[in-house]
């Protein structure tokens, strides 16, 4: 028997790591899916929804702004929602990878806009960023801090 249990001894590491693994690809599922909802409420002009996945405590950095909110993102997000001459659309993001490791989880994704104010062609912004979620107390896993910039033309 201590033979057997010496034998025994190393295989629970193992074991435990593989346990582990279906838990990340859920957490990676959850957060896909919180991303992609964050798209479909956009595109229906939805901010209540929109900001959800926005934690209390959010801070962020886009061109233009060094330290923004919660506050400040729903705000521009409820006011661009009310411009009649403004179409805006959001494709679901592209997932370039996540990291995560127990309630903390790092996204690095491409977000594309198509925009266009009525009597102006339509453009196309891609916009690439770094968004960290914490599992907030409810469960949900929302964006506590991000970083948003758009991609280098000449990166090699």
């Amino acid at each position: 028997m201590i033979l057997g249990r010496t034998l025994a001894r190393p295989l629970w590491p193992l074991l435990l790591a593989a346990l582990a693994l279906p838990a990340h690809a859920d957490e990676a599922a959850e957060i896909r899916a919180r991303l992609s909802g964050w798209a479909t409420a956009f595109n229906a002009r939805d901010a209540a929804a929109a900001c959800d996945l926005f934690a209390p405590e959010l801070r962020y950095t886009v061109p233009g702004v060094t330290e923004g909110t919660r506050e400040t993102m729903c705000g521009n997000l409820a006011k661009a929602f009310l411009r009649t001459d403004l179409t805006l659309r959001y494709a679901d993001p592209e997932i370039l990878g996540i990291e995560a490791s127990g309630d903390l989880a790092a996204v690095r994704l491409r977000w594309t806009l198509s925009s266009s104010l009525h009597g102006l062609p339509p453009e196309t912004t891609v916009e690439e960023g770094l968004d960290v979620f914490r599992r907030q107390p409810d469960g949900d896993w929302r964006i506590v801090r991000f970083l948003a910039f758009s991609p280098a033309s000449d990166a090699p």
